[in-house]
Order: structure tokens, then sequence, then C-alpha cells
């Protein structure tokens, strides 16, 4: 006789540039393992070989002049992969699964700022994603000016998103804060202006007490 594996949980990071969500995702992971869960770590755009090619193109900087839909139809078009080729498997093998972005990342820089209509991402989530959503999804809020700070003292030439102006992000902020406030037993808000130790505190409380003690 053989049995299902129960369905692995879904946690998002989400956040501008330099809200510090990708340095969490290592010491939750941790978290996750000392409870004894299997967990995989994945990001978006990209976490299947061809959506982190496309992963290329959307950061290229050289690729000013995408057009809004076309940057668009890139995300969720590396999303299909990612979902079939890591996510889904995943979840469906019991194992937890911890992605830096997700969807709402679409919603907050492709609606937000670029200002692309809700309803057009809205249709194509349903089309790429069908029922799935994410468990739990972690804000990581930091006031514009601070997150570019952080990002541009990062090595490297900064990618097509950090290339962005203040009000492009203080509008992305605005949108996964809406988000938030919308759907409240999804969503927590994490103070990502605090010192280091006390985010991965605050990250480690928001999980343990919406899924591990759930």
């Amino acid at each position: 006789m053989t049995t299902t594996a129960k369905r692995g949980r879904f946690i998002t990071l989400e956040g501008i540039e330099g809200a510090g969500k990708s340095s969490q995702v290592a010491p939750l992971a941790q978290l996750l393992r000392a409870h004894g869960l299997n967990c995989v770590t994945t990001r978006e755009p990209g976490g299947a070989p061809l959506a982190e090619r496309l992963r290329d193109v959307l950061l290229d900087s050289r690729h000013t002049g995408m057009s809004d839909l076309t940057e668009l139809l890139l995300m969720f078009a590396a999303r299909a992969e990612h979902l079939a080729h890591t996510i889904q498997p995943a979840l469906s093998a019991g194992i937890w699964v911890i992605c830096d972005r997700f969807t709402d990342a679409t919603y907050a820089y492709q609606g937000g700022g670029r200002g692309v209509d809700a309803t057009h991402i809205a249709q194509l989530e349903t089309l790429v994603q069908g029922n799935l959503r994410p468990n739990l999804t972690l804000i990581f809020d930091v006031p514009p000016r601070i997150g570019l700070a952080r990002a541009r003292q990062r090595a490297g030439a900064t990618d097509r998103f950090e290339q962005e102006d203040e009000a492009f992000f203080t509008a992305v902020r605005t949108t996964y804060q809406q988000r938030a406030l919308a759907h409240p037993q999804q969503y927590r808000i994490i103070d990502a202006s605090a010192a280091l130790t006390e985010v991965t505190q605050q990250v480690q409380h928001c999980v343990t007490e919406a899924l591990l003690m759930s």
C-alpha cells in the first residue's frame, strides 16, 4: 500500500531592491530543517534552466527600451518554467519551497512601478498558476531611499531594475503594502530597516507562528 506525501508549504519573500530579503533565505531554510522539514530555496525570475536565461534578459541593463508588455510576458514565461520544473514538483513531493520573489513582485514592479493594469496581471496569474498561491508571503519593508543606498553599495554593475529612480520604488513599495493590508491572512510585513539579527528574528517569529505552529 502506498501513501501520498503531504503537500509542502510555499513561502515567498518580497521587497524592493536593498530590502535584504535574499540574505534571509538561508537562515529561514535552516529554521525549517531544524524542525525536520525538507525544503528547497529558489528565486524569481529564474529558478529553472530556461527561466534563468530569461532572467538574464530581464535584468540586462542594455534592454532599457523593453516594452512593459514584453517585460510582463517574460516574467510569466519564466514563472511557468519555474513552476513546472522546480516549485510544483517539490510541493507535490512534500518539500517546502522558499522563493525569493514570486507573483507579488509582478503586481508591485510591473503593476505599481510600470503602471500595467492589475487585471492583466491577474489573468496571467490564473493562466500560469491555476489555484496555486503562497501559504505565506513575507514583505520586507524599507523606505526606498535606504533600500537603494544599500543596493548601490553592492559590488558590480546595477541591473535594469536597480537603475530605476526613487519614485518608481515608492510605487512598488506602496503596492506591496496595499496587498498586505488587503490579505492579512497571507502576508506579514517585516521591518527591514532594522538590524540584520532583528530582521532574522522577525522572520523566524512570523514563520513559526503562521506555519510551524499551525
